[in-house]
């Protein structure tokens, strides 16, 4: 488990955490890169629209390795928001004609085989799955 701070600096010791973690687990440097960019868009998106305050709030991340499945729990204090029902993108449009926003989601829902979402005693809990099966 890691816990980080909501601040966008934080970012860097996720990267270095995942990485360390990935030599452990014997996972392949492009798994990695892909895992590293998935917790970037989540942590970025918690960090700059989860709170109104200027509080420290504390986001833990929870990394298990069950076989070939890898999960990652994400869980934050921020506000309510289920990222699941966010409609995908239409990215056969032009980055002119698309709305902003929803690129990250999208991204992350590509790259993990499952992205879960709960809301449980007021915390926000993003559960992603991924199929490591070399």
């Amino acid at each position: 488990m890691l816990q980080v701070n909501n601040q966008v600096d934080e970012l860097t010791r996720v990267a270095g955490f995942l990485e360390e973690l990935g030599e452990e687990w014997g996972l392949a440097m492009p798994l990695i890169f892909s895992l590293n960019l998935v917790l970037e868009e989540a942590l970025t998106n918690i960090i700059s629209y989860g709170y109104d305050d200027e509080s420290m709030h504390t986001i833990k991340i929870y990394f298990r390795k069950n076989g070939e499945v890898l999960s990652i729990s994400i869980i934050d204090d921020g506000h309510e928001y289920d990222p699941t029902l966010r409609s995908d993108p239409d990215i056969t449009l032009s980055a002119e004609e698309r709305p902003v926003g929803g690129l990250g989601i999208f991204l992350i829902k590509k790259v993990m085989d499952n992205v879960e979402y709960q809301r449980k005693e007021n915390q926000n809990y993003l559960i992603l799955t991924k199929n490591i099966k070399s």
